[in-house]
């Protein structure tokens, strides 16, 4: 049966075919998801001070580019260990608006990566596997 993750799963496979990364990929016995924890300031702050990579989330249950998003996000975690040194930050776009406004951001579908406290890039209504990658690769 064609469900909606199987539907993102091809759409993405098809993508990662595109630039060439879909045969490290099918390599991969198991998907590793990408975990996310709920956004919270103080423990935040306190992985940018303990020097841990962090990306920042922006989505909504219902926007079809987020769940893009998250699926390349659990491809590249397979297919690149060192990414899961890298902390998520989930951000509700429907109920967290005061958190969006904090970093400047005013679209769901929104990643926003970071290095020993400091943005170094964020990624907006972008769902292709080499525009993610270059995005985590800024943040380890």
């Amino acid at each position: 049966m064609l469900n909606r993750r199987t539907l993102l799963g091809m759409l993405v496979a098809s993508a990662f075919g595109a630039v060439g990364l879909w045969s490290t990929a099918t390599s991969a016995v198991e998907l590793v998801t990408a975990e996310q924890t709920e956004f919270d300031r103080q423990v935040f702050e306190a992985a940018l001070a303990e020097g841990v990579p962090v990306l920042i989330d922006i989505h909504a249950s219902w926007c079809l580019t987020c769940a893009q998003q998250q699926a390349v996000l659990d491809l590249l975690y397979t297919m690149r260990p060192e990414f899961r040194a890298i902390k998520i930050f989930s951000v509700d776009y429907d109920t967290q608006k005061d958190i969006m406004r904090t970093f400047g951001a005013t679209s769901r579908a929104t990643l926003i990566a970071f290095k020993n406290g400091a943005e170094t890039g964020r990624v907006v209504f972008d769902a292709r596997p080499s525009v993610i990658q270059a995005l985590l690769d800024s943040a380890i």
